[in-house]
């Protein structure tokens, strides 16, 4: 599968969610096959005003080839400056057109640009005359429920110039409740041509492949149920990775530690802890209400020692 003049790997790919796609993350979603990895949400606004901890979201591991930035903005002259600002090493553009959080919506961003499929494609048109790098999207079905509009959008950024297009099957309403709706993402998968991708409720190689089925996507981008499960990505490519969960605990919080200081990886870890605690039946929320307590790398490594050595 390409993307643009970009060879994925794998149509597997780990989703940009931010506090959860961090270097540790991305790094084990890398290290099990995932064909693509991408920055959390970058502000466009950041960028051209050098903010540090903007920047230091592009950071990436070693092995994060391909890698995209996903940048946030409204007005297509400020996305343009910004794209020309990407540090080396950023292979593909990913405009946000799905984050449903309030404070990126009340700035006419993320979700909310569905309302305006027109500035949708003129966001896309200012990136690609920006950047020499392929130019994708990410987005939701439509902004209020049964509003279906990401089928007119996704055609503007493809005649804008976008090289990919990724479908969330909820709309903004939804956030992350309900389940997707296959049937709209196959709608959208119908009315472009370039490659398109499935995204959203994929926990398993049997729900990739329905998914797959269902809409007929190039491939599947996997967020919140590659978390603490990033073996998902070896098993959609028929890989066997002996890893323990333990071992891949330490490695995210040996990355995040180069990184960040101690109270933020501490803080990272708690969300990352919890989803690995899902799969542990009778002690799940003992672990969630250890780790959510945890103040310093002492008490965070005793809390992996003790359920997951």
């Amino acid at each position: 599968m390409k993307i643009g003049n970009i060879e994925l790997s794998s149509p597997a790919l780990f989703a940009p969610m931010a506090g959860y796609s961090d270097l540790g993350a991305r790094y084990l979603a890398r290290l099990y096959g995932a064909g693509l990895t991408v920055s959390e949400m970058v502000s466009a606004k950041g960028l051209i005003y050098e903010n540090k901890e903007t920047e230091k979201l592009l950071d990436k591991t070693e092995i994060e080839t391909p890698f995209a930035a996903q940048l946030f903005a409204h007005e297509p002259e400020i996305l343009h400056r910004a794209v020309g600002l990407l540090p080396e090493g950023i292979d593909i553009v990913d405009i946000n057109m799905g984050c449903p959080a309030p404070k990126i919506v009340k700035n006419g961003e993320g979700s909310a640009l569905l309302k305006d499929p027109v500035l949708a494609g003129e966001l896309v048109a200012a990136a690609v005359s920006g950047s020499h790098r392929p130019v994708t999207v990410k987005m939701r079905l439509g902004f209020e429920m049964g509003d279906f509009v990401a089928d007119k959008v996704a055609k503007e950024v493809e005649r804008a110039g976008a090289s990919m297009v990724t479908v969330h099957g909820r709309y903004r309403e939804q956030m992350y409740s309900g389940v997707v709706d296959k049937r709209a993402i196959r709608a959208v998968r119908d009315s472009v041509n370039i490659p398109f991708i499935a995204n959203g409720d994929v926990r398993s190689v049997r729900e990739y492949d329905i998914m797959i089925k269902e809409t007929e996507a190039d491939g599947v981008m996997i967020g919140r149920g590659a978390l603490g499960n990033y073996r998902i990505f070896a098993d959609i490519l028929g890989k066997s990775v002996h890893r323990t969960e333990r071992e891949n605990i330490l490695l995210q919080i040996d990355y995040l530690k180069r990184e960040y200081p101690e109270r933020i990886v501490v803080n990272l870890m708690k969300h990352h802890v919890s989803a690995y605690a899902s799969g542990k039946a009778g002690i799940a929320k003992e672990i969630r209400d250890r780790v959510h307590h945890a103040t310093n790398y002492e008490e965070l490594f005793a809390i992996v020692d003790e359920y997951f050595s």
